[in-house]
């Protein structure tokens, strides 16, 4: 690391973010150096600290998405944590917050009221469906994302119900696009002095990952379906080995087709009629496929990795958390941390994402106590001592 200084030190992040997608948004930027100030109610907290499964009073979802930041507990509904949120904006280059449209602005909050205060302010707005249009208003969390951007309909087999994808990946991705938008919007303020607003949505993140669906609809009338077929007609899927190992493969490309039929003993289908163009592929892929299930089904998942890995087709077993722990790639690369926690020693979680050769990012603690932080902040701000008692007295921190 360059200087051992952070690529993102210097950059103050104000989090009025709960859940998952502002708060993911809020740790990705703490892991490169910014001081990321989160916001919680008074002997609440985000909800997530409840969420998921928990070690005595430690919540393993809330330490990972909210590693390495400072936590500070304020009423928002009350006009006295309305004063210090104002007083905060001045000192901050981002605020991330995830409330409907037009709550903050009915609690004096709002992008033009903050933008005056801070005209050089970066405010990351998330919601289920954005700030404007018919639904905007509407409650929604990863689920109703998932429904309305079109990819929970697209997962499952043809013959079933759709799906519901997991893990909560519209969360997640808009968390990271989100990430990537403050970015942006920091290297426009780097060069013009001009802060912006950011409009993210759950639905929209979605939606920007549906691969090719919108153009061949739009296009061709044509709606993709559920199933692990693509629609160009390259084979792919999920097979079970003989000993009961599930491992998953793919052949999207020519020279793929090639290699996977050549490990099948069958070297001259390529160029047969029934397998040499796309459209011809689509129509007799699902034969191929139940001659590959056989394929796997007769062999040992050694056999089977060797063999992939003899013809170089790409594939991988399907991993649970057991067999991610024990994996020497993984390993390899780091990919788990045990991450300092007060309470538990260390606490395993996923690596810093992505790798940087020169200012890598990194985690500095697994979560903080709600409110750890308040009494440093509130008193960078001026409050004296006497200040900070009589505002936890009266429940505003």
């Amino acid at each position: 690391m360059q200087n051992g200084k952070m690529p993102l030190e210097g950059i103050r992040v104000l989090e009025l973010a709960q859940i998952v997608a502002g708060p993911f948004c809020g740790v990705l930027m703490a892991e490169f150096g910014a001081e990321v100030i989160k916001v919680e109610m008074p002997g609440r907290g985000d909800d997530i600290r409840r969420m998921g499964p928990r070690e005595g009073d430690v919540g393993f979802w809330w330490s990972q998405e909210n590693r390495g930041k400072k936590a500070l507990t304020l009423d928002l509904h009350d006009p006295k944590g309305q004063e210090i949120v104002k007083r905060l904006v001045p000192h901050v280059d981002v605020i991330l917050e995830n409330f409907r449209p037009g709550i903050l602005e009915k609690w004096g909050l709002g992008w033009e009221t903050l933008c005056q205060i801070n005209p050089r302010l970066i405010m990351a707005r998330i919601t289920a469906f954005g700030q404007t249009g018919p639904r905007s208003h509407g409650p929604g969390f990863a689920a109703i994302g998932s429904a309305f951007g079109g990819t929970w309909y697209l997962n499952g087999t043809q013959d079933q119900p759709p799906v519901r994808p997991t893990p909560v990946y519209p969360d997640y991705l808009t968390g990271l696009f989100t990430a990537f938008g403050v970015m942006t919007a920091l290297r426009h303020r780097d060069r013009t002095g001009e802060g912006q607003w950011i409009d993210s949505s759950l639905f929209e993140s979605a939606f920007r990952i549906t691969e090719y669906s919108a153009s061949m609809y739009g296009r061709l009338g044509t709606v993709r379906e559920r199933g692990s077929r693509q629609h160009v007609g390259w084979p792919g899927g999920a097979c079970m080995t003989k000993d009961g190992h599930w491992v998953a493969y793919t052949a999207p490309a020519q020279h793929l087709f090639e290699r996977l039929c050549n490990m099948l003993g069958q070297p001259e289908l390529p160029r047969t009629e029934a397998y040499k163009t796309p459209e011809m592929r689509s129509q007799n892929v699902p034969g191929l496929l139940q001659q590959i299930e056989a394929w796997f089904a007769d062999r040992t998942y050694e056999e089977v990795e060797r063999t992939l890995e003899e013809f170089q087709v790409p594939y991988s077993r399907i991993m649970s958390m057991a067999d991610v722990f024990e994996d020497p790639h993984y390993a390899a690369r780091n990919m788990i941390l045990d991450v300092p926690h007060p309470e538990l020693g260390t606490l395993p979680q996923p690596a810093v994402v992505p790798k940087l050769s020169a200012s890598p990012g990194r985690v500095t603690h697994a979560g903080s106590e709600i409110g750890a932080d308040t009494d440093e902040i509130l008193s960078g701000l001026g409050y004296s001592p006497e200040d900070i008692a009589m505002l936890r007295q009266d429940g505003i921190v």
